[in-house]
C-alpha cells in the first residue's frame, strides 16, 4: 500500500489549493472525474458536483464507502505551497483528505482482480451544509446498487496520529440549531416602569433549559443545548425592545430531539404569559445521529488488531454520514492527525488546520482490511 503514498500526498495538496463549499465544489468535481479517468474508470456526475463509481463484483450485493468533498468559508493562515488560492476559502476540516484517501483506493482497487462483493465509491458535495448525504440517498442510489454496508471516516486531530477511533450504537450526535428573539418594549434605562424589558424574561429563558437535560432527559441519555450568540441593545442607557440569541441542541435519538424542542417551547410559552412579552422561535433539525451498527462493529474490532485502535466515546459532534446509516448499516470512524512535533495540533474548522498525508494510508489500508475481510463472507 505504501505505493500510494506519492499519489495521495498530490491528490490531497491538489484539492487543498481548490476549496469550494457546498454544490459549489466545480473545481473538485472536474479534479475527481480526471483522476478517476486517469485510473481507468468511468465516473458518474450525482447531485450537481458529486461523483460516483460503480465496479462490478461477483455478487450485486455491493460494499460502499464515502468522502466528503466541500470546504469551509474560512481564510486559511497556513504558510504552505499548497496553501489555498480561493481567498477566503479553505479545507479546514480535512475533506481534502478524506477525499485523497478515497481517490487513492480507487487508484488501489484498480490493480486488484475482481471482487466477491461490487463496489460503490461515493465522492459527496456539501457535508458541511445543508447535508449533501441526504440529497445523494433520495437519488434511490444505495438501492439501484444493491449496497448493503457503508464506510466513511474523518480525520480527528484530537487523537494522535495513525489513531483508529470509534464505537458501537451513537456516536456522533443528532444536531439542530435555533433562531429565538424575546421582543418586549424599549425605553429609557431611567424610566424602566414605563418600558417591558426583554432581556429579564431572557435571563429566565436560559436558566430554565438548564432544567429540560437534567430533569427531563433520562439520566442515561446525553444532551446539550448551548446558547453560542446573543445580541441586543444600542447604549448602555436604553432598554432594548428586543434581544436575539442562537444556539444549537445536540441529542441522540430522534426522540430525545423532539422532547427538547417540545420543552424548549414550553418555557418560551410559559414566559411569555409570565413576563407579559412574546417569543419568536424557528428550530432547524439537521442530521441525524451517526449511530454505528453493532454487527459491522464487531466485525471493524476484529480487523482493527492490525492498526492502532482505541475505543471510541461518544462525542457532541454531527455528521451527515447519518443519513446513509438510516438505510442501511454503517461504521464512521475516526482517524487522528495530531502531531506535536511536527505543530499538527490545531482544531478542525481552524483557519490554521494542517496534517501530515502519510497518515491518510491508514484510512486506505483500512478500507482495503474491510473489503478483503468482507469478500471471505
Amino acid at each position: 500500500m505504501n505505493f500510494l503514498l506519492n499519489e495521495v500526498i498530490k491528490y490531497r495538496r491538489d484539492l487543498h489549493q481548490i476549496p469550494e463549499v457546498g454544490f459549489k465544489e466545480f473545481k473538485t468535481q472536474k479534479y475527481i472525474i480526471n483522476t478517476l479517468k486517469s485510473m481507468g474508470y468511468s465516473p458518474n456526475t450525482i447531485c450537481e458536483t458529486g461523483v460516483y463509481i460503480y465496479i462490478p463484483g461477483i455478487k450485486k450485493e455491493c460494499i460502499a464507502f464515502r468522502a466528503d468533498i466541500d470546504a469551509l468559508a474560512i481564510q486559511e493562515e497556513n504558510n504552505c505551497t499548497f496553501s489555498s488560492k480561493h481567498s477566503g476559502f479553505m479545507h479546514a476540516c480535512g475533506h481534502d483528505g478524506h477525499t485523497a484517501a478515497l481517490l487513492a483506493f480507487a487508484k488501489y482497487l484498480a490493480t486488484t482482480a475482481e471482487q466477491n462483493y461490487s463496489i460503490l465509491l461515493i465522492f459527496q458535495p456539501a457535508e458541511e451544509g445543508p447535508g449533501g448525504a441526504k440529497f445523494i440517498c433520495e437519488t434511490g442510489i444505495l438501492e439501484k446498487f444493491h449496497v448493503k454496508e457503508i464506510y466513511s471516516f474523518h480525520l480527528f486531530p484530537d487523537l494522535e496520529e495513525g489513531t483508529i477511533s470509534t464505537k458501537a450504537g451513537p456516536f456522533f450526535a443528532q444536531a439542530t440549531e435555533f433562531d429565538c428573539k424575546v421582543v418586549g418594549k424599549g425605553g429609557h434605562g431611567g424610566m424602566p416602569q414605563k418600558t417591558n424589558d426583554p432581556l429579564i424574561p431572557f435571563t429566565k429563558i436560559i436558566d430554565s433549559y438548564q432544567s429540560i437535560i437534567s430533569r427531563n432527559l433520562s439520566p442515561f441519555n446525553a444532551g446539550v443545548i448551548t446558547v453560542g450568540k446573543i445580541s441586543g441593545g444600542t447604549a448602555r442607557n436604553i432598554i432594548s425592545n428586543s434581544i436575539d440569541f442562537y444556539g444549537t441542541i445536540r441529542a441522540y435519538s430522534q426522540e430525545d430531539t423532539e422532547l427538547i424542542i417540545k420543552r424548549m417551547k414550553e418555557i418560551h410559552n410559559g414566559i411569555e404569559i409570565a413576563f407579559d412579552i412574546k417569543v419568536i422561535d424557528e428550530f432547524r433539525v439537521l442530521y441525524p445521529p451517526v449511530i454505528n451498527d453493532n454487527i459491522l462493529y464487531n466485525n471493524f474490532l476484529k480487523i482493527s488488531q492490525d492498526f492502532n485502535f482505541i475505543q471510541g466515546e461518544t462525542l457532541a459532534l454531527a455528521e451527515d454520514f447519518a443519513f446513509y446509516q438510516e438505510k442501511v448499516p454503517g461504521i464512521f470512524f475516526l482517524l487522528g492527525t495530531r502531531n506535536k512535533e511536527q505543530n499538527f495540533i490545531s482544531p478542525l474548522h481552524s483557519s490554521s488546520f494542517n496534517f501530515d498525508e502519510k497518515v491518510l494510508l491508514e484510512g486506505v489500508k483500512l478500507f482495503a482490511k474491510l473489503l478483503e475481510d468482507r469478500n471471505e463472507i
